[in-house]
């Protein structure tokens, strides 16, 4: 993905103000250039995808009632679509664990931008001079719950991410670090003062 491409981001959002928002937010993304398409209805959402193809789905969890990620995701089979869910109330963890990544209204421009930027696998400029052997903050949270045993799923759990990402997150820090063992992983965080040795078990 080349920084200076248009990414087609559908926002599937009955809420004006929430949609309206979303948009004006994309356009201000220093790092990509959004083309944002607003979807009222789940017709017009089908309408989307058969026609235009975006990028990138944001969509509200409760979208035309319930939105069913399952059945979208068999709906657009060969087509590589990453789902967003818009998170503007409580929702289940399990419900956006479904999803590539989740962004919630109260997210502020700079962590829209890395959550977009993550799913596009897009390295800002100032990130990419330096950024072969530097983790991402995200990272270095994944890599002390690797440290501390956690499994895949209860990293997801607890950082509020789905799986995929956990593991897409876990592959770039081995391809980063040149480290693919848990073992290892543990002497970094402990040499880097991620995690005290007291945080680590069965050393």
């Amino acid at each position: 993905m080349k920084n200076n491409e248009v990414v087609r981001i559908a926002i599937a959002e009955t809420s004006v103000i929430i949609r309206g928002g979303l948009t004006a937010a994309l356009k201000r993304l220093s790092n990509v250039k959004v083309q944002p398409i607003e979807l009222l209805s789940v017709e017009a959402l089908h309408d989307c995808v058969r026609t235009q193809c975006p990028e990138m789905l944001i969509v509200n969890p409760a979208f035309g009632d319930y939105f069913d990620v399952a059945k979208f995701r068999e709906e657009i089979s060969g087509k590589r679509i990453r789902l967003i869910a818009l998170v503007t109330s409580f929702v289940d963890a399990s419900l956006l664990g479904k999803y590539d990544e989740s962004i919630s209204i109260f997210d502020d421009l700079e962590t829209l931008s890395k959550k977009i930027a993550g799913l596009l696998n897009v390295v800002s400029e100032e990130e990419g001079m330096d950024n072969q052997d530097t983790l991402s903050q995200r990272e270095k949270e994944i890599v002390i719950c690797v440290v501390k045993g956690m499994t895949n799923k209860e990293i997801a759990e607890k950082l509020f991410l789905s799986i995929h990402t956990v593991i897409t997150h876990r592959r770039n820090i081995s391809k980063k670090l040149q480290i693919h063992s848990a073992a290892g992983l543990t002497i970094y965080a402990i040499v880097n003062k991620l995690v005290a040795l007291s945080d680590v078990k069965d050393l």
